[in-house]
């Protein structure tokens, strides 16, 4: 990590004063742009231009990193400094953060080398690819089952070259940089964005779709197409003939996996030429994820599917209540059905009331000592409830994002550290925070501007 206050203060042009005197300032502060403009610049200085990647968000946490940063783009199109940074880390990004790959290739080793047996459609892998790299996924056996990634020994140790914000090429199709005209004509490469875990690649086709829908650069859009049209080739599991599996290695269906599969081919059927088959696989996929089970007695979703294809009755983790929400709200826009938005708001209200304290404020079990997938969940949940509250607005909605967005703000913002944001949105303070429970606490922030 390279923090620069350098950095942090030409990024939106903020400044820092004595803390005293932040103290009240920063308290005071209750425009929600101001908000999450304070936030995004301490954001920046975990951002790791050689690497592409946000340093201690893992993986598939910067692509949510990323869409984050995507929306508040959307959401503030008059900021040209905001723009700017945006379609400089998007730039960035696509070029160095491939690199960072856990495991790129696997799926498609995987294939060349297993043995199906056709009569009940069991396969044995055989694991000498020599393309594992020990990068893996886990349901943490003790207590609550909660998501655990394994990376690679030392595969956060290579920090990459630190490079100025500031100074990454924005790729503007009006540049003559030579080297911006090569870049602009270098298409990307779907593969380099898959590591064997669907979830994984889905988040980044999101990720890119948002950068589209931000710059309309068509290769963005091409990305995730492609990044999607891999992933297709998951499907379907050994349950009720349909849905995709967590992984490469076939030996889980979980409600995220598949969540994310709806939600980018929805998203895809609105800006993609192809739009047929992007709303036949939404549909396809939701007919099947509401024939699953998954979706419990109280109206929220565990977390997958026992071996039998029954409920495994498993946390009701926040970011699997909102994903959904996205996907049906992109559905309804690409094929309109009376059902979608009822549903989604629905499962949104159930969740609520699962997931909040006395005070309205969201918590996922796993609190206060999530590992760094469980930090990232619950801006995710907020995230999908702003797509919901603009398609189909509800006072609970808005009092659920207002609150947390409030208490974030007031009880989750270590001023000392540059206003961190910590993984405990009722407070107090958890340290050490990271870019991940930051970029999580983020999403609320960037949600509450538009309600």
């Amino acid at each position: 990590m390279y923090p620069s206050f350098l950095v942090h203060s030409l990024l939106l042009g903020i400044s820092f004063t004595s803390n005293t005197y932040a103290q009240s300032l920063y308290d005071s502060v209750s425009d929600p742009t101001k908000r999450a403009e304070f936030a995004l610049s301490r954001l920046q200085i975990w951002y790791n231009s050689g690497t592409g990647l946000w340093d201690t968000t893992g993986w598939w946490g910067g692509a949510n990193v990323m869409t984050m940063i995507a929306n508040l783009a959307k959401i503030d199109p008059n900021n040209a400094q905001l723009q700017d940074l945006a379609r400089r880390v998007f730039a960035n990004t696509i070029v160095q953060a491939p690199a960072k790959n856990p495991q790129p290739g696997i799926e498609n080793e995987t294939k060349r080398r297993r043995d199906v047996d056709p009569g009940n459609g069991t396969f044995t892998l055989f694991n000498e690819t020599g393309l594992e790299s020990g990068y893996t996924k886990i349901l943490n056996p003790w207590g609550v089952h909660e998501p655990v990634t394994v990376f690679p020994l030392g595969w956060d140790a290579d920090e990459g070259q630190y490079v100025d914000v500031q100074s990454l090429r924005n790729f503007a199709p009006s540049s003559k940089d030579a080297a911006t005209q090569a870049a602009l004509a270098t298409t990307p490469n779907p593969e380099d964005w898959l590591d064997g875990f669907y979830d994984d690649d889905l988040w980044w086709a999101l990720a890119w779709i948002g950068a589209y829908d931000v710059t309309q650069k068509i290769e963005y859009l091409q990305l995730a197409e492609g990044i999607f049209g891999q992933v297709t080739k998951a499907w379907p599991t050994r349950c009720g003939n349909g849905g995709i599996f967590w992984s490469w290695k076939k030996d889980y269906m979980n409600a995220i996996a598949n969540e994310l599969f709806l939600s980018t081919a929805a998203h895809l059927a609105n800006r993609a030429q192809n739009k047929d088959t992007y709303v036949e696989w939404a549909e396809l996929t939701l007919q099947w994820f509401l024939n699953s089970g998954m979706i419990n007695d109280q109206g929220t979703i565990n977390d997958g599917l026992t071996e039998g294809c029954a409920n495994n009755g498993f946390q009701t983790w926040s970011y699997n209540q909102g994903v959904i929400l996205g996907g049906l709200v992109e559905l309804n826009k690409a094929a309109p059905n009376d059902t979608y938005l009822p549903l989604a708001s629905k499962i949104a209200k159930a969740a609520i009331e699962k997931l909040s304290d006395d005070n309205g404020v969201i918590h996922d079990v796993c609190e206060p000592g999530c590992g760094g997938d469980g930090t990232q969940f619950k801006g995710v949940f907020m995230r999908n409830l702003q797509m919901l509250h603009e398609a189909a607005p509800d006072d609970a909605f808005t009092d659920s994002i207002k609150t947390n967005a409030d208490s974030i703000w007031l009880n989750n913002r270590n001023e000392n550290e540059g206003n961190t944001l910590s993984v405990v949105w009722s407070g107090p303070f958890v340290s050490p925070a990271n870019a991940s429970t930051h970029s999580s606490a983020m999403d609320v922030l960037v949600a509450a501007i538009s309600v």
